[in-house]
């Protein structure tokens, strides 16, 4: 019998160690390994060959190899839920073969195969950055990724803002794109945390989602939305990568990913995306010269870096959905165009064909068609970075003019995103971006007649983006609304993920006190989710230690107490009293999955 047999049965004996249905619970094992638990110590001294293996006797004492136990169960064969032989090296593998084996290339890191929990705000920076593999075996990830409880509905249209009632599923609507006729058609915004609400959106919208475009965090350390924007680097691949996985899922076969990044990450970027959407389906890079080499950016010696990258893949190259498009030509351009006559009114431009055989300039003509343009290349200079100006916020200017100084480096021009949606779309074709921000995507694609869904997890969806959204559907006259004509109108949908230990770990978060602290612990007692081995009496015991740490380690601890399970609530758990889902959640949530009882 091989070892990892032996161990795993001798394990099992202890029923703390395996699951419901006889499976071994092998997080707990590892978590148990690292902490030298004793219970788990004289478990392994029972068997002789358990013993003989993973224990040395140093002069009558018999000592723990712990590493070398960590070792043997995080090998892939024998751990394959949970860390891969690569968790502490860093290097360019595919199948497990180097560089010198190989032609091809991917990108590996630490923790690859892993999930990182957490959201995006600067807050969370502070907390240890969690790889929920490194203590949850596959059923665990999957309970985490588990659709969620939806709450907090609000309808936004030219009235303002209404209770919910309904999804709307136009069935004619959906089979003229090609869609199951009970598809919801409802413009959504979602707040939440955005890999779990991509999850949520998957069993509705799979396969549906013609076009996404995100701006998700650099990793400068300089963002301006509020973001995490300075991870550790195998963490901000790891970030990347989970949400990008479950991207491709609700992509249709002809459908496209626009993803905006810039320099500090671009390149790492297109090794994972080769590996996530396939190289194949890479269609392009796209520069974007949002500026001009002058100013304080002109400063310093080195040349001046005036540009972003947008990184373009299809679900399916072959398949994909690409629009013609055309730069219109500048007035500057067309100054020396000519009517020629020849009766048909058409304007010709001139172009010297060189010297004829007196030594005159010799001049062609040629039609141009002005209701085209120059055909799209993949550097784009005709649009410049747009920055915020609060004057154009006249009600609540008090509200809106901090927020909007904020942002004033990062919204990106309506403009810009016009040309990615029309590049990629047709009218009544599904929208997404899950790094929403000011909301400059939903606010083109509600102007340019495209359903979208955008989500974001900081609280200025609110008190920002959805109000923008509410004066774009009054009619509002900034960004594209002049060129294409807009003239209001148009509804959406408001959700919220239903929070449980979310709500915990923003109240820690929050905390400016041990007073306040201690209060939330007392609430964490009574109704959180604690982590499986936390024994409430044992920090009761200490709880004078606890009251004498600093606010950040006391914050630290609280954290660390909650079970990262039930960050949200999950569908499963809709009608489980300890959760409190209201009757007007769960209407919502049955609307929202056509749960019929």
């Amino acid at each position: 019998m091989k070892l990892y047999d032996i161990l795993e049965q001798h394990l099992k004996t202890e029923g703390n160690y395996k699951s419901d249905d006889g499976e071994l619970l092998k997080w707990v094992v590892i978590n148990k390994a690292q902490n030298y638990d004793e219970e788990l110590l004289e478990l392994l001294l029972q068997n002789e060959e358990v013993k003989k293996i993973f224990f040395v006797d140093v002069n009558g004492t018999l000592v723990f190899k712990q590493n070398l136990f960590l070792q043997f169960l995080e090998q892939k064969n024998y751990l394959n839920d949970s860390y891969t032989q690569y968790k502490n090296k860093v290097g360019l593998t595919i199948d497990g073969k180097f560089l010198k084996q190989r032609n091809e290339v991917a990108l590996v890191w630490p923790f690859k195969d892993c999930i990182l929990e957490g959201g995006q705000s600067r807050e969370e920076q502070k907390r240890e950055e969690i790889f929920f593999n490194e203590i949850l075996a596959q059923d665990e990830i999957t309970q985490l990724l588990e659709p969620k409880v939806l709450t907090n509905a609000k309808v936004y249209d030219k009235d303002g803002e209404h209770n919910f009632s309904s999804f709307n599923r136009d069935a004619e609507l959906n089979k003229q794109r090609g869609l199951p006729e009970n598809t919801i058609t409802d413009n959504l915004i979602i707040k939440g945390n955005n890999l779990l609400a991509l999850h949520t959106l998957k069993k509705e919208f799979a396969g549906k989602v013609k076009l996404i475009y995100i701006d998700p965090p650099f990793n400068t350390g300089n963002d301006t939305f509020k973001y995490n924007d300075k991870f550790n680097h195998s963490a901000w691949l790891t970030f990347m990568k989970n949400r990008l996985s479950i991207a491709k899922q609700l992509l249709s076969n002809d459908g496209n990913i626009f993803i905006h990044i810039d320099i500090n990450e671009t390149h790492y970027l297109k090794v994972l995306c080769d590996e996530v959407f396939e190289r194949n389906n890479f269609v392009e890079e796209i520069i974007w010269a949002y500026g001009s080499p002058s100013g304080g950016r002109a400063a310093g010696a080195k040349p001046v870096n005036i540009h972003d990258t947008i990184l373009h893949y299809a679900k399916n190259y072959s398949n994909r959905k690409q629009n013609k498009i055309f730069i219109p030509y500048s007035e500057k351009y067309i100054k020396d165009w000519f009517k020629y006559d020849d009766g048909d009114g058409r304007l010709y431009q001139r172009r010297m064909r060189g010297k004829d055989e007196k030594g005159d300039s010799s001049w062609v003509k040629q039609f141009l068609d002005e209701s085209k343009g120059v055909p799209l290349s993949t550097v784009w200079s005709d649009i410049k970075q747009v920055y915020a100006d609060p004057r154009a916020y006249k009600e609540n200017q008090a509200q809106h003019t901090e927020l909007l100084r904020e942002f004033s480096g990062g919204q990106k021009p309506e403009a810009l995103l016009k040309r990615i949606i029309e590049m990629s779309s047709d009218e009544n074709d599904i929208i997404l971006d899950f790094h929403l921000g000011t909301g400059s995507t939903v606010s083109t694609a509600h102007k340019i007649n495209r359903q979208y869904i955008g989500i974001e997890q900081m609280d200025y969806i609110e008190t920002f983006t959805c109000k923008r959204l509410s004066k774009i559907i009054s009619g509002d006259s900034t960004g594209i609304s002049k060129s294409v004509n807009w003239q209001g109108g148009g509804s959406f949908t408001y959700l919220e993920l239903k929070k449980y230990n979310q709500t915990f770990i923003e109240q820690i978060e929050e905390a400016n006190d041990t007073s306040s602290l201690l209060q939330i612990w007392e609430q964490m007692k009574a109704k959180s989710f604690l982590n499986y081995n936390v024994d409430i009496q044992e920090q009761e015991k200490h709880i004078e230690d606890f009251k004498k740490d600093t606010l950040d380690n006391q914050k630290a601890l609280l954290l660390k107490l909650l079970d990262l399970n039930q960050l949200y609530v999950n569908l499963s758990s809709l009608n489980d009293p300890e959760f409190e889902c209201t009757e007007e959640e769960k209407k919502i949530t049955k609307d929202f999955y056509q749960i019929k009882q």
